[in-house]
């Protein structure tokens, strides 16, 4: 991506409306561009944050037998009206009128029109298990939107939900999700600051699991013991629940932290009031025992600016930055070679090839945070090298053209 060809600008302040760390860098390095109070557009630098972690993902949940799928924003309220969500158990709902009559909503969560879709497609015990996935962006009417992308009302999610059998089923799988989340985050770069933590089911189920990263503007309260073996949500925090984790209240610290995930035991809550059933062996119709698991994408882009940018801007980890090198070139031949260089490859090279001073694209540099800044002049060229500045580190080296081609 050559940026002289593209329409971001990167901006040296924002509005003092915006307080978040996150959405203030991300507004600033052209990533984002904020729409409305709890809505972000994705400019080309952000979207391709986003398809990289949809990607960590993607390939997690396939390799644990995930089937991806799209469903529709848009929901009929019938098969909400079912499970007492379309008006008396949710508040969060954004409707609206249908020209030709009727109510329509935007989805919030997907659990009720997934369930009643698969009605179709699962009639006996030889359908089973299913696990599908999608990326799916959700709309919830929050009353306060807030923390930048890590709270929206309007977001991107992924949302995977299991249909077995019988609770072993499930509960072999619940253990495959929480093993996969670990190495989703993990590889995202902030698997050593998230913690599974034991919590409400909210909305969806009495207890659930959430996946929780230490973060000082994280919106939650996790306690944990010394070396966090046990580690809940301060929501849950009763007699009931410490006597069942087998800790005492004065064994636990607190800290803030924002949830990246969430896994639920929804057991029957939706497939029995939607009539999600098959015949078993023998005949008998029984009900579908149900997951839910959920990542907040662009939410888990917000946590990785929060963990890593420093005081020049955003710090990406390899895995999700848009680029592997931001690539500049400096007096006619380092413009030159650098050119020569972005060509043979192009796909992972973002070349600031702008009518700009040397200092300004340094700058710009470390705002848009890709992990290598590599820099070809004149002086370097006279000993056939490149400088490398690592971004996260700025430790700095000089490579040969050649050793450069081994770094992508």
């Amino acid at each position: 991506m050559k940026l002289s060809h593209s329409f971001i600008k990167t901006l040296r302040e924002v509005g003092k409306e915006e307080t978040a760390k996150n959405a203030k860098l991300l507004i600033r390095a052209g990533y984002i561009h904020k729409e409305m109070a709890g809505a972000y557009a994705y400019l080309p630098l952000g979207l391709k944050v986003i398809e990289n972690i949809k990607q960590i993902i993607r390939e997690e949940m396939n390799a644990i037998g995930g089937e991806e799928i799209l469903m529709t924003a848009l929901q009929q309220p019938e098969p909400w009206l079912k499970t007492n969500r379309w008006d008396s158990d949710m508040d969060i709902w954004f409707k609206t009128e249908l020209a030709s009559g009727g109510e329509l909503g935007l989805a919030p969560t997907h659990e009720e029109p997934i369930t009643n879709m698969l009605k179709t497609y699962i009639s006996s015990y030889k359908d089973l298990p299913v696990y599908v996935y999608q990326f799916q962006t959700k709309f919830r009417n929050e009353l306060r939107a807030k923390s930048g992308i890590l709270r929206g009302r309007e977001f991107l999610m992924k949302d995977l939900y299991s249909f077995c059998t019988d609770k072993a089923t499930h509960e072999a799988f619940y253990h495959q999700v929480e093993e996969a989340y670990m190495r989703i985050f993990n590889r995202l770069g902030i698997g050593e600051d998230t913690y599974e933590t034991f919590a409400s089911g909210g909305i969806f189920a009495k207890y659930s699991h959430e996946f929780q990263t230490i973060t000082p503007v994280g919106e939650d309260t996790i306690y944990y013991n010394k070396d966090k073996t046990v580690v809940l949500n301060e929501e849950v925090l009763n007699d009931e629940v410490l006597k069942d984790l087998g800790v005492k209240c004065d064994e636990l610290e607190s800290t803030a932290a924002a949830e990246v995930g969430n896994i639920f035991p929804l057991v029957y809550k939706y497939s029995e009031p939607l009539g999600l059933e098959y015949n078993d062996p023998s005949g008998q119709r029984q009900t579908v025992y149900m997951g839910s698991y959920g990542i907040g994408v662009s939410r888990v882009m917000g946590v990785i600016v929060e963990k890593y940018a420093d005081d020049k801007g955003l710090v990406w980890p390899k895995e999700v930055a848009p680029f592997k090198v931001h690539l500049i070139g400096i007096g006619s031949a380092g413009e030159k070679a650098a050119l020569d260089f972005y060509q043979q490859h192009s796909d992972e090279i973002l070349l600031d090839d702008r009518d700009l001073r040397p200092g300004e694209k340094f700058n710009d540099a470390d705002l848009l945070g890709v992990p290598i800044r590599v820099v070809i002049s004149d002086k370097t060229l006279a000993e056939k090298s490149a400088e490398i500045t690592e971004r996260a580190t700025g430790k700095q080296k000089l490579l040969t053209i050649d050793q450069l081609e081994s770094i992508l």
